[in-house]
């Protein structure tokens, strides 16, 4: 029986690079004779404008059905009421939720041929490889929220529970790494940090004595992942610090075009998607960077269906592309020759057939 992959192209540019994601996906099916379904469905707001919510039910249904789910991105002008009741966000948010996927991971790696493409001094970005574990489904996103006329109020709140769980996949990846984790809060002022930080030092202690365990406050992180980005391997922390530093982080790389996340749930069920936005300034005109999406189904491929070869075969022919010269209008330098969506996602996926 074949694997079941939702995918949700979404917004902007999100159905563009998508459709380049998918290119490769049954490229590397068919030279490892794979088998995978996939199912296509509306969130955000091309949901709201067709079926009048950002998360329609069809839509949970298959992310509940499905063994993965293939995200493109959500959100633009069109839907940014922001006294709304439903906005395409919330569909994101309530897709999260209702696959129960905590752990956000993002890899940053940086690569030679694009140190050109970021602000950051060359000597800087050599060697950075860092993989950032945000906690998803908690904190002060998910908080109660409150609005009166002349007031406003998030709540942040973390248990013990939810603490825990993040951490122990933080631990994990950093014994098959550099056995580093730098965990980022805000002891000095919040309490929600200060129950991370007791029990980020208690499981670390008890669980993972071979892991170096360091505590980062989440202005110093934010300035030590531009002075010294290599000094990194494994950030943990939570919901709101991770989207931000993530954020700053794929400047190391050039682009947020070229950065990929997993979303998982503990037991091998995800939802994968490039960390950028819809883009609805660069939408439908095919200029739009895929190499992050497509980075994607190389984790989706890795750590849902154990396909860790073929994951590698996806990264090595982006790798291969971005060495031959190839660049997207956001990663190009002055003088370089500028290639579009598809015709990135053809040569990547020529990569992979020369490869075989």
């Amino acid at each position: 029986m074949a694997a079941l992959i939702g995918v949700l192209p979404g917004d902007g540019i999100g159905p563009e690079v998508i459709a380049e994601a998918l290119k490769v996906l049954d490229t590397i099916a068919r030279l490892g004779g794979h088998r995978f379904e996939t199912r296509q469905a509306l969130i955000g707001g091309a949901a709201m404008d067709a079926a009048g919510s950002s998360f329609p039910g069809e839509t949970r249904a298959l992310a509940l059905d499905a063994q993965a789910v293939l995200l493109g991105a959500v959100g633009g002008p069109k839907w940014t009421d922001p006294a709304a009741p439903d906005r395409p966000e919330k569909g994101l948010l309530d897709l999260r939720a209702a696959m129960g996927v905590y752990a956000n991971i993002r890899p940053v790696v940086t690569h030679p041929t694009l140190y050109g493409a970021s602000p950051l001094k060359p000597e800087r970005l050599q060697g950075v490889d860092i993989m950032v574990v945000r906690e998803l489904t908690g904190g002060i996103y998910f908080g109660r929220k409150e609005r009166g006329v002349d007031s406003a109020s998030d709540l942040c709140s973390y248990t013990r529970a939810e603490i825990t769980r993040l951490l122990r996949i933080a631990g994990t990846l950093a014994r098959g790494r550099r056995r580093k984790v730098a965990s980022i809060d805000k002891v000095n002022v919040l309490e929600t940090s200060r129950l991370w930080r007791a029990v980020a030092t208690e499981l670390f202690a008890q669980e993972f004595p071979d892991v170096a365990l360091e505590h980062v406050l989440v202005d110093a992180a934010a300035m030590h992942l531009l002075s010294r980005p290599a000094d990194f391997d494994v950030i943990v922390t939570e919901n709101m610090f991770g989207d931000i530093l993530t954020d700053e982080a794929s400047m190391l790389v050039g682009s947020m075009g070229m950065l990929p996340s997993a979303s998982l749930d503990g037991s091998g069920r995800g939802l994968y998607e490039p960390i950028h936005g819809s883009a609805p300034d660069i939408a439908g005109r095919g200029i739009a960077n895929p190499c992050g999406t497509i980075l994607s189904v190389a984790m989706m491929l890795r750590h849902t269906f154990n396909l860790p070869a073929e994951a590698r075969r996806i990264e090595s022919a982006v790798a291969a592309v971005l060495e031959a010269g190839l660049r997207t209008r956001d990663i190009a330098a002055a003088g370089q020759e500028v290639v579009g969506t598809a015709a990135m996602g053809d040569a990547i996926v020529a990569r992979l057939r020369a490869a075989a």
